[in-house]
C-alpha cells in the first residue's frame, strides 16, 4: 500500500501523455508492483501507433479504438501466439501515441509467489521475458484497459540505473530496425542480451 510520502515517487497517467520512446527507457530501472509482487523493470519496448508496423494498430481497428477510448497509463493486455500473454502500457503523446511493453523484470519483492507461479525456474528467469514476467505476477486478460496506476496494490514507482542501452526490438517480423528496446545492459535477468 502506497503511504503519502511515497506518492510523488509513483508514476500517474500523466507520465504516460509523452512519446512511447521517452516512457519505455524512463521505465527502465522503475519499481512494478503488483498485488503483493514488485519486480524492478529492466527491459521495455515502444511501439508507435503511427508508421509502426509492428504494433497492434498497423493491422488492428480495435487497437485504434483502444487507443481513442482509453486514458494514458491503462493496461494494454493481450495474448501472444494463443499461450503468453504480455503487458503494456498505453502511452498518449501531444505527438506520438502507442504502447510500452515491459520485457522483462528482476524479482524484488513476492518472490515465493512468483516461485509458486513459476516452479523450479531459477529466480533470475522468473521474469526474464513478456511472457515469463506476466505469468510470475499473475497477469491476465482480465487485467486489459484496467486503470492499474489508481489501485493501491498495483503501480509503478520511478528509479533510474546507472545507465540504459538502445537496441532493436525482438521478436517481431516487421518494424526491427526500429532502435526501440531499452534496458539495462548489467541485469542477470533480460529476456535477450542487447
Amino acid at each position: 500500500m502506497r503511504t503519502p510520502s511515497e506518492t510523488s515517487l509513483w508514476t500517474d497517467g500523466k507520465f504516460f501523455t509523452r512519446s512511447p520512446e521517452s516512457c519505455a527507457r524512463e521505465l527502465v530501472g522503475a519499481h512494478f508492483h503488483w498485488h503483493g509482487c514488485t519486480g524492478r523493470i529492466v527491459e521495455t519496448e515502444a511501439y508507435s501507433a503511427v508508421d509502426d508496423p509492428a504494433c497492434h494498430t498497423w493491422r488492428r481497428p480495435s487497437s485504434r479504438r483502444y487507443i481513442e477510448s482509453h486514458e494514458a497509463g491503462d493496461a494494454y493486455v493481450y495474448l501472444n501466439y494463443g499461450t503468453h500473454w504480455l503487458f503494456n502500457i498505453l502511452v498518449k503523446g501531444a505527438e506520438s501515441s502507442g504502447f510500452v511493453l515491459i520485457r522483462a523484470i528482476e524479482p524484488v519483492e513476492g518472490i515465493e509467489i512468483m516461485r509458486l507461479r513459476r516452479p523450479g525456474i531459477s529466480d533470475k528467469m522468473l521474469g526474464a521475458g513478456p511472457g515469463r514476467l506476466t505469468r510470475a505476477l499473475g497477469i491476465s486478460g482480465t487485467d486489459h484497459g484496467s486503470r492499474f496506476l489508481e489501485t493501491p496494490a498495483c503501480g509503478i514507482r520511478l528509479a533510474q540505473p546507472a545507465s540504459v542501452v538502445t537496441g532493436l526490438r525482438i521478436g517481431i517480423s516487421q518494424g526491427v530496425d526500429f532502435p526501440w528496446r531499452f534496458g539495462d545492459p548489467s541485469s542477470r535477468s533480460l529476456s535477450r542480451k542487447f
